[in-house]
């Protein structure tokens, strides 16, 4: 046994930690409790479901197992990066499309150089991190697109009166859209190793391997990272600049996000006792 790793007695023991965060949201008046005993409860549940499934994977399943494993995660993660930019045209299948390429090219390249080895137990959570970077990457890139496009409605508008086609009056958008999208795994990919200790690499470390061999496959995961959030947040744009117009170039009618409802939505005060009773 790795004395690196805990033990299931050294994680019923980290449910104090959850304890705490309930006991801070219940002392501050947060009603959160609830939430976060649900959230512990859930995650506890899934991740031990997933690494029963992942065993099954890894000693039955090869290749294909693990390929299989990817589609499920890339149809999840466009799920739910549509959900971000609901109201935005077609955003399922543009979300889907664009983390299915960032994933398909950045996974294939590391395979194709001999990169990453072909085993199920190194493509799987390689292919992991992958889908997660550009799901990212792909909810940023259509929430942005969505709120440009209905900010700016006007002067897109008078750009296609003045004759431009469809992609050129929205391209100052689209490239704003673009620039959002990929600030963060720019940032991360400039401060790794300055400001935390990345995961894979803190992995290792804990799994006793060397820190600089740990440092080498770091490098490899944060480079594969930016090239799956530019391509994810590229492709997104892309298919999500076409699904806004239609045939004759113009823009389409975009309903509020479902947040934005939220905000616009008026507060209304409790009435004061006794209001009305004269």
């Amino acid at each position: 046994m790795n004395p690196a790793v805990p033990t299931w007695a050294g994680v019923a023991a980290s449910l104090a930690l959850v304890a705490l965060a309930v006991a801070v949201a219940a002392r501050q008046r947060l009603h959160l409790a609830r939430e976060i005993t649900i959230a512990a409860a859930r995650a506890g549940a899934q991740l031990t479901a997933v690494g029963a499934v992942l065993l099954l994977v890894f000693t039955h399943g090869g290749l294909v197992g693990a390929f299989g494993w990817l589609t499920i995660m890339v149809l999840i993660a466009g799920q739910v990066a549509a959900r971000r930019a609901r109201g935005l045209p077609r955003a399922l299948p543009v979300a889907t499309g664009a983390i299915a390429a960032g994933t398909a090219a950045t996974v294939g390249t590391l395979l194709a150089l001999g990169v990453i080895s072909p085993q199920p137990r190194v493509v799987i959570p390689v292919g992991g991190m992958v889908v997660s970077g550009a799901m990212a990457a792909a909810a940023v890139t259509l929430t942005r697109l969505h709120d440009e496009a209905a900010a700016a409605r006007p002067a897109i508008e008078a750009r296609l009166c003045l004759g431009m086609p469809a992609d050129r009056a929205f391209a100052p958008h689209l490239h704003a859209a673009l620039r959002t999208a990929l600030i963060p795994a720019i940032d991360s990919t400039k401060t790794v190793g300055l400001i935390s200790l990345p995961g894979a690499m803190t992995g290792l470390i804990l799994a006793g391997v060397s820190p600089l061999t740990a440092i080498r496959y770091q490098i490899v995961v944060m480079y594969m990272l930016l090239a799956a959030a530019a391509l994810a947040a590229l492709t997104a744009a892309r298919l999500a600049g076409r699904a806004l117009f239609d045939d004759a170039h113009r823009l389409r009618p975009l309903p509020a996000r479902t947040d934005e409802k939220r905000r616009a939505a008026p507060v209304r005060l409790p009435a004061r006792r006794g209001a009305g009773t004269r």
